[in-house]
């Protein structure tokens, strides 16, 4: 009888320790994706904000005499703002988890790029492919979470 209770205390202790283990892995990978997820948050702030700082000026030097005045400070600052741009995009190049996310950053550089150019790259163009930039955030942020939208918040309130 005391073999038995030996038996099933070893086997109790194996399987305590068996869901100790298991706890702090998930524990420790909780951890890592919030830590993830404060890192890439970061970049794709910077990002963000890079961004629409290229956006203004862009569009500042097409309202005006097409940005040169003479000894090219325009040009010269959107061109260091485009610069950054592409190390911002490279950042979360480095960051993100999924190639939807590396790519969709991609073409809003790519966009902004070309709109600081003077090409001709219409708000409708900028804007999908800013909502495509924000999408693939979101879900390399949360994967698995659907976006909440509102609209998505009026078909439920039907």
């Amino acid at each position: 009888m005391s073999l038995a209770g030996v038996a099933l205390g070893a086997i109790g202790s194996f399987f305590g320790q068996h869901l100790v283990l298991r706890a702090s892995a998930r524990q420790l990978e909780v951890e890592q994706s919030a830590a993830h997820r404060a890192e890439l948050k970061d970049v794709i702030l910077k990002f963000l904000g890079v961004a629409s700082r290229v956006q203004k000026a862009a569009l500042a030097r097409s309202g005006d005499d097409g940005g040169r005045d003479g000894d090219g400070g325009q040009d010269g600052r959107l061109d260091e703002l485009v610069e950054e741009l592409w190390l911002a995009q490279a950042e979360i190049d480095l960051a993100a988890r999924t190639e939807p996310m590396r790519g969709a950053t991609y073409r809003y550089a790519f966009r902004l790029a070309e709109t600081a150019r003077g090409d001709d790259a219409d708000a409708a163009t900028l804007r999908g492919v800013q909502v495509e930039f924000m999408d693939a955030a979101y879900d390399d942020l949360w994967p698995g979470r659907q976006l909440v939208t509102a609209s998505s918040d009026l078909g439920r309130n039907a």
